[in-house]
């Protein structure tokens, strides 16, 4: 059983359906025969049946012409939760290992300890 939310949701998406559908002046027979689907099914959608797959929505979509609107349905760029979620998870401030291996060479250059240039009687080669 769908939630409330969920349920009101599948009941406008049904009507929005139907009302492309009689735009386009065509049967529920036709567009289940465009969608290879059965009648049943298209109406089950256009009453805001949940029990009904995603597949079959798409087939309609597609024969409305309308399944570029599926592909938008979660658009990522717009989902401000998942978008400050992300940014909170960003490192603040990183240093890229070119950056750290500069720092290495740096520290090379200026410390002869570093290089192994000294025994252990602290006498330089």
């Amino acid at each position: 059983m769908s939630s409330p939310k969920s349920g009101m949701a599948l009941l406008r998406l049904g009507q929005d359906i139907r009302n492309a559908r009689l735009r386009r002046g065509i049967s529920i027979a036709d567009l289940a025969l465009r969608a290879g689907t059965s009648t049943s099914s298209v109406a089950r959608l256009e009453r805001g049946d949940p029990g009904l797959g995603i597949g079959t929505l798409a087939d309609i979509l597609v024969a409305l012409g309308l399944i570029d609107r599926l592909a938008d349905l979660i658009d990522i760029r717009k989902d401000d939760l998942g978008l400050a979620l992300a940014a909170e998870q960003l490192p603040q401030r990183g240093k890229s290992s070119s950056a750290m291996l500069r720092k290495k060479r740096s520290k090379l250059n200026h410390d002869p300890s570093a290089t192994g240039a000294f025994d252990r009687d602290g006498i330089g080669f």
